[in-house]
C-alpha cells in the first residue's frame, strides 16, 4: 500500500442533521445524557461523548436539503437496559437486539431519522489484534 493522499489525525466531530434543535437537545441531552458543550442559545448544539463530539446542525439553514445521515454507535453499559429505558421514553427500535458473538447491538433512530446503534462489546480483542468480528458471518447463510 502506498502513502496516503491525506493523513487524518483524528475525528473531531460527527455531523448530525436535524430539523428541530429542541428535539435533538431532548434526544441527545436528556434521553442519552450527553453533556451539551454549547449554550442553550446556540443554533447548532454540540454534545460530548468521551471520544467524539456530536455536532447537530440544520442543513436547511445553510441552503442544503435535509436528509437523515448520521450512523452512530453509542456504547452503553447494558444494551437491554438502555433499550428498555429508551423505549419507555418513546424511542422506537428496529428488530430485535443482535448478539454478534462479540457485541450486543440494538438499532433505533433519533427523532429526525438518523441511525443510532445502542452498543456494547463484551468479547476480548482477538489475539491477532483485530478488535472486531468477521462481519461475513453476519450475512452468510
Amino acid at each position: 500500500m502506498g502513502s496516503p493522499v491525506v493523513e487524518v489525525e483524528r475525528v473531531d466531530f460527527v455531523s448530525v442533521p436535524t430539523r428541530d434543535p429542541a428535539q435533538a437537545r431532548r434526544f441527545y441531552g436528556e434521553l442519552l445524557g450527553l453533556p451539551e458543550s454549547t449554550s442553550p442559545e446556540d443554533v447548532f448544539p454540540e454534545f460530548e461523548a468521551s471520544n467524539v463530539t456530536l455536532g447537530v446542525w440544520q442543513p436547511e439553514m445553510v441552503g442544503k436539503a435535509f436528509v437523515p445521515a448520521a450512523g452512530i454507535a453509542l456504547r452503553v453499559a447494558d444494551v437491554a437496559e438502555a433499550r428498555r429505558a429508551l423505549e419507555e421514553a418513546g424511542v422506537a427500535f428496529e428488530g430485535e437486539t443482535i448478539d454478534t458473538g462479540v457485541c450486543h447491538m440494538a438499532f433505533c433512530t433519533d427523532f429526525d431519522g438518523n441511525a443510532i446503534i445502542v452498543h456494547r462489546r463484551y468479547a476480548p480483542a482477538r489475539p491477532d489484534g483485530i478488535s472486531h468480528t468477521d462481519s461475513r458471518s453476519l450475512v452468510e447463510s
